[in-house]
């Protein structure tokens, strides 16, 4: 089961999410038969995104991370909700690239340049939309660049995903801390101490480690109070409905031309690859409900 907590320590001056997301990412993998390196670098963001998602206080809040650089994989979405649900996907899944020098996968080396960006759809008139360069490509250390910078909340951000030698997911996860105003200067020193000390996500989640035990490894010292634990899904809230509002958003110009070429069209969903056929009486329906 994927889950993940939510917690506080050092008398609520530091606050901490953790999730283990396996079945999320090998949801993903499947879903977009991604590469090995596509599966790791989607596998980050959507364990990123699913935790920044429960940050969200309201029902409907939105949250999509958008990684764009240039290199093979071209882009990376991801949108997560408030209760834990999050889908994504990647723009070119079938990409192949040589391990790094360390031997592992190159999810830097397959996102390249470019910018992260974060949108926030809250209800308001204007989504929230921030945005950054991005540092490394590893998603980590680029998100933890983004809370610095674009909300001013110094933060560590921990994503990792670990692939059998079948390319199926053995493990994925992560964790994000982030540091409340006033903080005294004697705990941030003695945190960043503790986690320059401490493994890869990846190496505390193939020793077995929970979400709680990851966060007591980083945490313990500090008065560790768990608030809340959340199973979370890969959730895709596609739909045919859903796909006929969207064709009559694109107006009657588009539908005639549609309709005129007398064959039927196929729209695909981007995050879980689901196709929908409309013939061309049902295109003609739709016109007849198209404003403009």
């Amino acid at each position: 089961m994927d889950y993940m907590i939510r917690a506080t320590a050092a008398d609520n001056q530091i606050r901490a999410f953790a999730a283990t997301t396996r079945t999320m990412v090998e949801t993903a993998r499947q879903y977009h038969n991604t590469s090995p390196v596509a599966t790791a670098a989607l596998g980050r963001l959507l364990t990123g995104g699913v935790m920044m998602g429960s940050m969200m206080k309201g029902e409907q809040d939105l949250l999509t991370l958008q990684v764009k650089g240039d290199g093979p994989l071209g882009g990376i979405t991801v949108t997560a909700d408030s209760k834990g649900h999050a889908k994504g996907y990647v723009n070119h899944p079938e990409v192949l690239i040589h391990a790094n020098a360390r031997g592992k996968l190159d999810v830097s080396g397959a996102i390249g340049n470019g910018m992260l960006q974060v949108i926030k759809d809250m209800g308001l008139k204007e989504p929230y939309v921030g945005s950054c360069q991005l540092q490394t490509g590893e998603i980590a250390e680029d998100l933890t660049y983004y809370f610095a910078i674009s909300e001013q909340v110094p933060s560590s951000v921990g994503l990792g995903v670990l692939l059998e030698k079948n390319n199926t997911v053995r493990q994925a996860g992560g964790f994000l801390i982030q540091l409340m105003p006033f903080t005294p200067d004697e705990i941030i020193d003695k945190l960043e101490q503790r986690l320059a000390g401490v493994n890869s996500v990846t190496s505390m989640l193939d020793a077995g480690k929970t979400p709680e035990e990851i966060l007591e490894e980083l945490l313990g010292e500090f008065g560790l109070e768990i608030n809340e634990k959340k199973e979370i899904f890969y959730q895709c809230d596609c739909s045919r409905q859903r796909i006929e509002r969207a064709l009559i958003s694109i107006g009657k110009k588009e539908l005639q031309d549609m309709i005129h070429d007398g064959k039927p069209i196929e729209v695909n969903c981007h995050f879980c690859n689901k196709n929908y056929e409309f013939g061309v009486e049902e295109l003609k329906e739709l016109l007849k409900r198209a404003v403009r």
